[in-house]
């Protein structure tokens, strides 16, 4: 197999459509089957990992183990059962969250602080949420973060913005919402009155969230109050009683992410009638719960946010849905199974050696820059050089003997109590020092992130594999690929929100005027470029909300050619298959993210992912990069190609 060949599509004019030329042959041979709203090379590696894990998970129900109480075998075998186990789930029905319902039926307005502190024990955050992590002024210990709740169409626009897309998805969520309060047991006419309640109430509250734009400024959302100022500002909600019954104690103060919406919702709730309280309440559970129901619920489920909103066309198979949950329940357990049989630690070693010439590549890079001056270069240098590096598996493993799977329980039950585990879990770390040997991601996962209060990038395992990783592979072809996914995490570092974090992940502003001003220019100008791309007839992309990603992308492509070139000098040399180094280098990359997308999921991501789509990733952001043209020849009168004053490079 030629990896690079078998993407191509010679019919595509490389110096028109980069990404049609490199991915198209790709895109030929794995046509979107029904169950993917898109499918891509992510998606390949996924798919793998998926099948791993299942193999893993359905092995150790083979294990003795497995009917040893309280096992990591047991646990996981339990309840990926009781996942597949559709006939029973079935049979339940709604039977499991009766109690739940009935909690909030007989609940009076007055008690409503007593049911939210129920509810956010691991069922639901309905109003606003609660969460513990590292203080954005001292990253090293935990504080209490307060935030906006979710919607349940996800992003505000749906709501407050009028167009045929949105008017067919809130069509399509009055539906859904009808449908699975019927399935409960509402007859026509509650169901409807339930839905007037979910849908006033959700308005109002995306009428006050920060915009997707708003949320990218780490600033905004670091707001700290102390208990006293909480309780003045907000004086309509028990926030003492609130706070020691989910387990918070001894609360201090608390960063809010978002003080206008919480001035919004701490006014609103008294102004709700007892009725439309617990209409809203219970949508909430019942829409936080339908994925560990029957089919009947899951079938709704997909008519709204699969098939209505992404284009999708079939149901994912059973055994993919059921092994979500031990995967997320008991992740690091398996992933410790996993990275025993698909990670070599050769495969390790060669990572830490090929993150290292990122490293100083990005030294090098930060250096030569002509818009900054040296003193913001020494601080950046030494941000860079505190970058923590997490590679394949923690090297320690979560404790997960506080969650107990008991086969007598419900599916729902169980689920429900390891959700509560997780979120005491959660609680627990509320004014300890932040442990920063834990890792947001498991090791079967396909992806890589950077963490800002930590100064920290990861990846995982999953991700360390062809195509975008292969320790045997041309090393074109290795830092076209996983080494721009290096140098794209460390650029995050240094991107609109990154640049706003320190060496030690604080919130702080270690730029001198000058230099922050060239960086908003710059950025400006990329956003531009983003913004004049229409994804779909009428709708542009949105270069400020997806500045972030793309940023990283341009950063990640030139650090790795540079470390590339600095450290691979014979390959450098080689033409293999037709194809110069440099040439291998953009194709490798372009690779990555080749896909085929449905025109539903185009608008969907467009609304909701901070990433650009596929195909601007690799066009537009080649075409700032120099060695890019000289690769393919790319000339003035070329499509791929964009005037040298039109050119943006940051990083």
């Amino acid at each position: 197999m030629n990896i690079l060949k078998d993407n191509i599509e010679i019919s595509v004019n490389p110096k028109s459509d980069f990404y049609g030329y490199a991915c198209g042959g790709w895109q030929k041979s794995h046509p979107l089957e029904g169950e993917y709203a898109s499918f891509g090379t992510f998606n390949v590696l996924g798919e793998q990992a998926r099948r791993q894990v299942r193999d893993l998970i359905e092995n150790l129900g083979e294990d003795p183990q497995a009917s040893v109480r309280d096992t990591i075998a047991q646990k996981v075998n339990d309840i990926y059962r009781q996942g597949l186990d559709m006939e029973e789930r079935n049979r339940l029905g709604i039977t499991p969250l009766l109690p739940m319902l009935e909690r909030v039926e007989i609940m009076r307005k007055e008690d409503l602080t007593d049911t939210l502190i129920w509810m956010m024990q691991g069922v639901e955050s309905p109003f606003f949420t609660l969460g513990v992590g590292p203080d954005p002024a001292d990253s090293d210990m935990n504080i209490l973060h307060i935030g906006e709740a979710g919607l349940g169409l996800g992003d505000r626009d749906y709501y407050l913005v009028e167009n045929e897309t949105n008017t067919r998805i809130i069509d399509a969520y009055h539906k859904y919402i009808d449908r699975i309060m019927t399935l409960v047991g509402y007859d026509t006419e509650s169901a409807e009155r339930i839905w007037d309640s979910v849908i006033r109430i959700e308005t109002e509250m995306a009428r006050h969230k920060l915009t997707r734009e708003e949320r990218r400024d780490p600033m905004k959302r670091h707001n700290m109050r102390t208990l006293a100022e909480i309780k003045e500002q907000y004086p309509h909600t028990e926030w003492e009683k609130l706070f020691e019954g989910v387990g918070l104690q001894n609360v201090k103060g608390a960063n809010l992410s978002s003080p206008d919406y919480l001035k919004f919702i701490d006014s609103y709730i008294p102004q709700l009638t007892e009725r439309e309280l617990k209409d809203f309440l219970i949508s909430g559970i019942i829409m936080e719960s339908t994925g560990v129901l029957g089919e009947d619920f899951y079938n709704a489920d997909f008519e709204l946010y699969d098939r209505v909103m992404s284009g999708t066309e079939e149901k994912k198979p059973l055994w993919k849905r059921a092994m979500t949950i031990p995967n997320s329940m008991f992740g690091e357990a398996i992933g410790q199974l996993y990275v025993e049989k698909y990670f070599p630690e050769e495969n390790k070693l060669y990572m830490v050696g090929l993150v290292e010439n990122l490293r100083k590549a990005l030294g090098v890079h930060i250096q030569a820059l002509p818009w900054m001056s040296q003193e913001t270069k020494e601080k950046a240098l030494d941000k860079l050089n505190a970058l923590r590096v997490k590679i394949g598996y923690p090297d320690k493993w979560k404790d997960y003997s506080g969650i107990h799977v008991d086969p007598a329980r419900t599916y729902v039950e169980n689920v429900l109590e390891a959700s509560k585990w997780f979120t005491h879990d959660n609680y627990s770390k509320l004014d300890k020092p932040v442990d920063k040997d834990e890792w947001f991601m498991t090791p079967q996962t396909v992806n890589a992130y950077y963490a800002p209060s930590i100064n920290e990038i990861c990846f995982p395992a999953a991700i360390l594999q062809p195509p975008y990783f292969d320790i045997n592979a041309d090393d074109a072809l290795n830092y076209g690929a996983i080494g721009v996914v290096i140098g794209h995490e460390m650029t995050h570092g240094f991107d609109d929100q990154g640049r706003r974090f320190d060496k030690n992940g604080n919130l702080s502003n270690w730029w001198t005027t000058g230099d922050e001003t060239n960086f908003k220019q710059l950025t400006a100008k990329l956003v531009e470029q983003f913004d004049a791309v229409e994804v779909a007839p009428g709708v542009h992309a949105n270069g400020t909300f997806t500045l972030g990603e793309n940023i990283a992308d341009q950063g990640g492509l030139r650090v790795a050619l540079t470390a590339y070139r600095d450290n691979c000098k014979e390959s450098a040399a080689r033409e293999i298959d037709g194809f110069s180094a440099l040439q291998r280098f953009y194709l490798s990359y372009a690779g990555v993210w080749a896909s085929n997308i449905r025109p539903e999921e185009i608008l969907s991501r467009t609304m909701s992912d901070p990433h650009s789509l596929a195909r601007n990733r690799v066009n537009v952001t080649l075409r700032n990069i120099e060695p890019f043209f000289e690769a393919f020849d790319i000339q003035e009168e070329d499509e791929m190609y964009r005037p040298i004053e039109e050119r943006v490079i940051i990083w």
